[in-house]
């Protein structure tokens, strides 16, 4: 059931996108309690920029409290900031590649803001950016840079007389390098940085995930350079490539409306024939399920057009998708089982995953396949450390 406040922070929401007059006409809040209780639940969605810039087109009557207005302009000037410093390393990280001939292309967050309707009110994160020439290149480029520690051998891992923070430390430093990119160690002015040496983590299933990863590699030779200074994968890698992000995060815990609105300014952006061709691929890629509760939340909450979308809504699974988001939070941070002890955390995660299998049946088989082969290998880094548990390595 969705709530007044959500209703409001969705009219907003399209506002910030160019709805009309109709959507101001139709908008009123008349407690400051209201106002406190909307800026909350656009923090925990993640589109504080976006919604206050939909509080910026409604008439004066119609705005917050002055010291609420004040704090959320604070706020949404704070991301813009965020947003050009983003660029900028992300320029300079281009740069630094390039010198070394290496091609890359800014994956997701500041290549997606580029697509709003002000290209500073997206909440940005961390930076992704692809690099090419594989795994074993682009670490060996990283470690001669100095951008990252040297990865321990295993044998060196499984040393003895190793301290429990030694050993502790080593693994945190061997799992900054995961199955698609590294994870610096160093951030830059602040800012995250992962390195990706594969287009995508992609999907869990590793037969569908086979013809996304040959698809996304070869739509990287269409990359541009933006008037940002870095380069952009097309808008038809972009579509592939952010649905499975969200198919993955929605599987192991949660996505926000951030990555939503993402896919949003994406459809709108793209032509007709990007979306026809995208839309022929949603089963090869293992995506159709899932494309129907998103194109749904899409409409219901964005306003975007059948016409646009990937496939048809599929309102029952869309229900249950935008729930989950709002319950959940950005990435499912809110998610209340995730606070819980080891053992019924444990038990809550495997209940989530039966819940959400007719979203993407073979993601969340081979999602219970991941865990379990990681959950053995792990074993003796858990004797070791003497942990029932290493959440923060896993």
């Amino acid at each position: 059931m969705i709530s007044g406040s959500e209703e409001r922070l969705f009219t907003l929401i399209r506002l910030a996108f160019g709805a009309g007059e109709g959507e101001c006409a139709n908008f009123n809040v008349e407690t400051a309690k209201e106002w406190s209780l909307l800026y909350s639940l656009a923090s925990k969605l993640s589109v504080v920029g976006i919604v206050y810039a939909g509080i910026c087109k409604l008439p004066q009557d119609r705005r917050p409290p002055l010291n609420l207005a004040l704090q959320w302009a604070g706020e949404a000037e704070a991301i813009r900031g965020h947003n050009r410093l983003i660029n900028a390393e992300a320029a300079h990280l281009t740069e630094l590649f390039q010198k070394q001939g290496r091609r890359t292309a800014i994956l997701k967050g500041a290549a997606n803001a580029r697509l709003y309707p002000d290209a500073f009110i997206r909440q940005c994160g961390d930076i992704d950016i692809w690099v090419d020439g594989g795994r074993e290149k682009v670490v060996s480029l990283l470690q001669d840079l100095g951008m990252m520690a040297p990865e321990p051998t295993e044998s060196f891992f499984l040393s003895h007389g190793k301290s429990r923070e030694e050993l502790y430390a080593m693994a945190k430093r061997k799992l900054a390098v995961s199955g698609h990119h590294v994870h610096l160690a160093q951030k830059l002015n602040g800012i995250s940085v992962e390195v990706h040496f594969r287009p995508s983590s992609g999907n869990l299933n590793p037969f569908t995930n086979r013809r996304l990863q040959r698809y996304l590699l070869a739509e990287l030779a269409h990359t541009e350079l933006a008037p940002e200074g870095f380069y952009i994968p097309s808008l038809k890698f972009a579509l592939a490539m952010q649905f499975s992000h969200i198919q993955r995060h929605f599987v192991a815990g949660g996505i926000g409306f951030k990555q939503v609105a993402d896919y949003f300014v994406l459809l709108r952006n793209a032509s007709s024939s990007n979306r026809e061709e995208i839309a022929r691929q949603l089963r090869k890629f293992g995506f159709y399920r899932m494309c129907g509760a998103l194109m749904w939340v899409l409409g219901y909450v964005f306003g975007l057009e059948r016409e646009r979308m990937l496939c048809a809504p599929d309102a029952s699974r869309g229900k249950l998708m935008l729930e989950q988001i709002l319950r959940g939070g950005n990435f499912g941070y809110y998610e209340k089982g995730e606070a819980l002890s080891i053992i019924p955390r444990w038990f809550f995660r495997r209940r989530r995953a039966l819940r959400f299998r007719s979203f993407a049946p073979s993601e969340v088989f081979w999602s219970e396949v991941t865990y379990w082969k990681r959950f053995i290998r792990s074993i003796p880094y858990r004797i070791k450390l003497r942990k029932a548990s290493i959440r923060e390595l896993f």
